[in-house]
């Protein structure tokens, strides 16, 4: 399911995923959810909410959370807790997510529904089905378990209807792929540890790994990684591809592949700009700018490979900007950047060898005009 910003984990990240030095780690909407269904329904069933509220995380840790809302009102309780999401740029930073509560059926056990800012899955592929609110399956047994403990302290049955809402969500999901993912009405319900990771990648992989899903779920038969959206752009119009094919890749072309590999689809385009297209050529499957710049000096070699004069090389070499290097070849007819796709090929079809997958590699400007293509052949 989409991120809801980047939670356990997409934007600038450490080179291993682990949290920048001296930042603060935060908690998900998961774990938010968790502690508000927790308290709402202990005060149901004994008239007390419990502030704080501890909620057991899937490590065994059991942070205690204040609570910013709570009423008890005839048969529901409510409980809301403010999202902490540290030092991370979570979109959902701040925001109120609530819990109500209401006996449920006999027999029912915990069942979910989507209060407002929650939305509804739509599409197939995802980790809950069509259907149903978008609240993920951690979040699910976290919930439940906090249920589970209330109801055996109070001897009662654990049956349970819980509706999870998160404030201003409908307008904050318009922030994440919630909208590609055929998630609609809201956010989603995140966290596989409980816990937010300033600035690691792992929610930028994890929505990734979803677009490919919903794809496959689909059934589409071609989907296009692109490093930026004016790639995005320029590759949905060169191949006409619905939304659903289009995956936010961003950075990470060897988290995209290596996903592929264990979930191929027939044909994968991956679309970038000259100087991110470059670093791949160059071998970088995270084209990240921490994990270095491309080299303008191999790229000289390459075109002095193809036949570039001694000049061009050396102005390709000393050129201030891979673009740069791009106009000074593009003055003397020089293909550089069919040569820098071919050997973007060669790296990226490394991760997907023997799975049969076609794969094609694109270069665009910053304008979106086509600089470079390979055309399709089995990685």
């Amino acid at each position: 399911m989409s991120t809801g910003g980047k939670e356990d984990g997409p934007f600038a990240e450490q080179p291993d995923g682990a949290p920048a030095p001296n930042l603060r780690r935060g908690w998900t909407t998961g774990t938010c959810a968790a502690g508000a269904a927790k308290a709402a329904f202990a005060a149901l069933v004994t008239g007390a909410f419990p502030d704080p509220v501890e909620v057991e995380l899937p490590n065994g840790a059991r942070p205690a959370f204040a609570l910013a809302v709570s009423a008890l009102e005839g048969d529901s309780a409510r409980a809301g807790i403010v999202k902490d999401a540290g030092d991370d740029p979570d979109v959902t930073h701040g925001a109120l997510v609530s819990a109500t509560v209401r006996r449920g059926a006999p027999g029912a056990g915990v069942t979910f529904a989507a209060g407002e800012g929650v939305g509804i899955v739509t599409r197939p592929g995802l980790p809950v089905p069509p259907g149903e609110p978008a609240i993920n399956p951690v979040p699910r047994r976290m919930i439940a378990q906090g249920i589970a403990e209330v109801a055996a302290a109070a001897g009662v049955p654990a049956d349970v209807a819980v509706e999870i809402s998160i404030a201003d969500g409908a307008r904050l999901a318009k922030k994440t792929l919630n909208p590609r993912l055929g998630i609609v009405g809201g956010l989603s319900v995140l966290g596989t540890t409980g816990v937010v990771i300033p600035f690691s990648c792992a929610a930028w992989i994890h929505s990734i790994h979803r677009g490919i899903d919903v794809a496959r779920a689909m059934g589409l038969d071609h989907v296009a990684g692109a490093t930026g959206s004016a790639s995005e752009a320029a590759v949905q119009a060169l191949h006409q591809l619905p939304e659903t094919a289009l995956i936010d890749m961003g950075d990470f072309v060897g988290g995209m592949l290596k996903y592929l590999r264990a979930h191929p689809v027939p044909r994968v385009t991956i679309a970038g700009g000259v100087a991110k297209m470059t670093k791949l050529a160059q071998g970088m499957l995270d084209l990240h700018s921490k994990r270095g710049s491309a080299d303008l000096t191999a790229l000289a070699y390459l075109a002095r490979e193809a036949g570039a004069s001694l000049d061009l090389a050396d102005r390709i070499g000393s050129a201030n900007t891979v673009a740069h290097a791009f106009d000074e070849a593009g003055a003397e007819g020089l293909p550089l950047g069919d040569l820098v796709a071919a050997r973007a090929w060669d790296a990226a079809a490394g991760v997907i060898a023997g799975t049969g997958m076609e794969l094609e590699i694109v270069v665009f400007d910053r304008e979106g005009a086509l600089m470079g293509r390979t055309g399709f052949r089995a990685g």
